[in-house]
């Protein structure tokens, strides 16, 4: 891969976006997703070698309960049929990745929670863990994962379940939780406030007008936007008073 992806991230700070004093700070949505296919090993270490602040990734429960990386419930970009559920993890490592960048890179496979973790153990960058599996009873083997690690205060876990966030603050409240949203209201606000202090919101970037985004800032509640995939976007954040998007590939 050339420079050009890095050159595209570090335009944010050609196009004035911030200073050092000020910093943007940018989620690589599923991993650097130019670089290797969505979800994978590859990605993530690609966010760690560009600096990225944190790198999201999607976890489901295998039929054997393994948390794997992987957005969807079926398995179209492996070219299968079926689910992760409906598959052990020794069968799940068996499919190949048919869609995506350098999806055929010789020694990928679908990737677990604890390999992604030890991607980012001694390094700057933050995992960023969206709950995909609808579950509660075994959110506590997310918690071991990341505290086995010694990585529960640089670990961030997201999900549009206030249910869940809620049990995973019970479990451990040194995580951070960010709580998936569409419009911002001052009932999700209320609602996140109430878990705890550590707890953001991540709304949705095209379901926000100028007017919701200040009724965050004004309530003194972290924000990080998603998806902001250019500079102008990016722009009109930081103006307004947000310093932290996620992005599949911020581009002039």
């Amino acid at each position: 891969m050339d420079n050009s992806y890095l050159e595209k991230v570090i335009s944010l700070t050609k196009n004035g976006l911030y200073n050092e004093a000020d910093p943007i700070y940018i989620t690589a949505h599923r991993g650097v997703t130019t670089f290797s296919p969505e979800n994978t090993l590859p990605a993530y270490e690609k966010s760690v070698e560009l600096g990225y602040y944190t790198a999201e990734c999607d976890i489901r429960l295998t039929k054997d309960g393994v948390w794997v990386l992987h957005h969807n419930g079926d398995l179209d970009i492996f070219g299968e049929e079926g689910t992760i559920e409906d598959h052990t993890y020794d069968e799940l490592c068996k499919f190949t990745y048919k869609k995506g960048v350098n999806c055929n890179r010789e020694g990928l496979k679908i990737c677990t929670l604890d390999e992604y973790l030890d991607v980012f153990v001694g390094t700057s960058t933050r995992p960023q863990i969206e709950i995909k599996t609808e579950t509660y009873d075994t959110l506590g083997t997310v918690v071991d994962a990341v505290v086995k690690k010694g990585m529960a205060k640089q670990s961030i876990v997201i999900s549009f379940d206030l249910k869940q966030l809620q049990i995973i603050h019970d479990l451990n409240p040194d995580i951070e939780l960010w709580y998936l949203i569409g419009e911002i209201t001052p009932e999700n606000i209320a609602e996140a406030k109430a878990i705890g202090d550590n707890v953001w919101l991540s709304p949705h970037y095209d379901k926000n007008s100028d007017e919701s985004i200040k009724l965050a800032l004004k309530e003194k509640i972290g924000v990080s936007f998603w998806t902001v995939n250019t500079i102008e976007d990016a722009k009109r954040l930081y103006d307004l008073g947000v310093r932290y998007i996620e992005t599949d590939i911020i581009c002039k």
